[in-house]
């Protein structure tokens, strides 16, 4: 009978700590310094050796692993370690869900549909209330393949392919074109005949001042509504991307669009909206070169908000994804008509009863008894019916959540040490558009013949 006890080792504590505070030796020194000074070392099995050299290991050799920043490393993150109420205790299989049920998913040419309004249909553009720091956002980006920063050496590459084409081309060109002679009799324009928006560098040559370039994609797109000046998105800061300091290289810079509820309900009450005073030409001429970049950032980020509050006005997003402290009912009643026939829709909520609230804004009941309002030519009442019950199809409520299970003979039960919390539900629906009239069947009815 082996007998394991403290006295069987001759090295103390004290002297341990006392090797660990000298860092003379790695881990591994400490190891074989433990297992020398154990007297009764060969007593032990194969197995039991085993077994203490490894614990022995785990204790005093400490190793890591550098891994790269993923979503779902970060979920796991802000659910154990962080406080998981930042992201509203939203865990990855849930978040999964949202973006399966939603359609996000890679759109490399996308061509939108024009309508004869000029209203743009599809293209990859979603639509997207977050509450939860951007880890909904940074999620969708990486479906769409916005998350990460190029590869530099890939770029460097192509960059090195386009130019080198560029410059056989324009060998090519130059042999074979006809040469142009210059006429000496026609003066450089002056001052006062430059065109507007062009500016005059110091060697004389003149660089386009581009004022209204606002460099936003227009497919393959995420526009997040929010309720402050700023939008809360800081989590995308694990993936080399800051909305106050903005890479230009970043897909996020041109593929992600901000705007603020009040820009999108009534954005003439936003200073930001109204169009800056416009200099003249000649006047901006005579200015210094720090007022006029700064006039013409003025008119570029004001460009900037007008073409993402115009675009999100005029609708079309292929889905609707909310994850949000607000009301739901609310937040749909000013979205769903900015969705396309046929856009999904996903909603999250750490509780179940916001989302029962919409499920009976939708149910059956209630859009039949609002078509009997609209057969009998009254207006429904907006207390009985908020939102059009008409305008969504298919609504589903669901929940997932996954549990670690102990499988022992006779105790086969869940970790009773697992982490609680709320359990997380989801809300699916389609986006549709209400027929006008009523439904007529027209044709001939071909009526059974009876065999008897």
């Amino acid at each position: 009978l082996t007998v394991d006890d403290a006295s069987r080792q001759a090295l103390s504590m004290d002297e341990i700590e006392e090797l660990k505070k000298a860092g003379t030796g790695s881990g591994r020194d400490i190891i074989e310094k433990i297992l020398k000074s154990h007297t009764h070392l060969s007593e032990k099995t194969s197995f039991a050796l085993a077994k203490y050299t490894l614990r022995k290991h785990k204790k005093y050799l400490r190793r890591f692993t550098v891994l790269p920043m993923n979503v779902s490393m970060l979920t796991e993150y802000m659910i154990a370690e962080k406080e998981s109420s930042r992201v509203m205790e939203l865990r990855e299989e849930s978040l999964g869900l949202v973006g399966s049920w939603a359609n996000v998913h890679y759109h490399p040419d996308a061509e939108p549909t024009l309508t004869e309004e000029g209203t743009q249909l599809g293209g990859g553009r979603w639509l997207v209330v977050d509450d939860t720091g951007g880890l909904v956002v940074a999620s969708m980006a990486e479906k769409m393949g916005l998350l990460y920063l190029p590869d530099r050496g890939d770029e460097e590459s192509d960059e090195d392919e386009a130019t080198e084409a560029g410059a056989q081309g324009t060998a090519a060109t130059e042999e074979d074109a006809d040469v142009e002679m210059q006429d000496p009799s026609k003066d450089e324009p002056t001052t006062e005949e430059q065109k507007e928006g062009e500016e005059v560098r110091a060697n004389g040559r003149k660089r386009p001042m581009n004022k209204h370039n606002t460099n936003l994609s227009s497919t393959n797109t995420i526009t997040v509504l929010h309720a402050n000046a700023q939008p809360n998105v800081s989590l995308l800061k694990y993936f080399s991307y800051d909305t106050n300091n903005p890479t230009a290289a970043h897909p996020l810079h041109t593929h992600l669009k901000t705007l603020t509820w009040l820009q999108l309900i009534d954005p003439t009450a936003d200073p930001t909206y109204d169009e800056p005073e416009t200099i003249p030409q000649s006047e901006l001429d005579t200015m210094k070169s720090g007022k006029r970049g700064a006039y013409y950032r003025k008119r570029r980020r004001w460009a900037r908000c007008k073409a993402i509050v115009d675009e999100t006005r005029a609708g079309g997003f292929d889905g609707l994804i909310i994850a949000s402290h607000m009301s739901p009912a609310t937040i749909l009643k000013n979205t769903v008509h900015l969705l396309r026939g046929s856009a999904h829709i996903a909603i999250y909520s750490p509780t179940v009863e916001p989302l029962t609230e919409i499920m009976d804004l939708y149910s059956k009941d209630r859009k039949a008894a609002f078509l009997d309002h609209i057969a009998n030519d009254t207006v429904p009442p907006e207390e009985d019916f908020p939102l059009d019950p008409r305008l969504v199809l298919g609504p589903t409520l669901q929940t997932t959540r996954i549990r670690p299970w102990q499988v022992l003979p006779g105790r086969t039960h869940p970790l009773m040490t697992w982490r609680g919390g709320a359990e997380g539900y989801l809300f699916t629906a389609r986006k549709v558009l209400p027929v006008d009239g009523k439904v007529e069947a027209r044709g001939k009815y071909n009526k059974k013949r009876k065999i008897g």
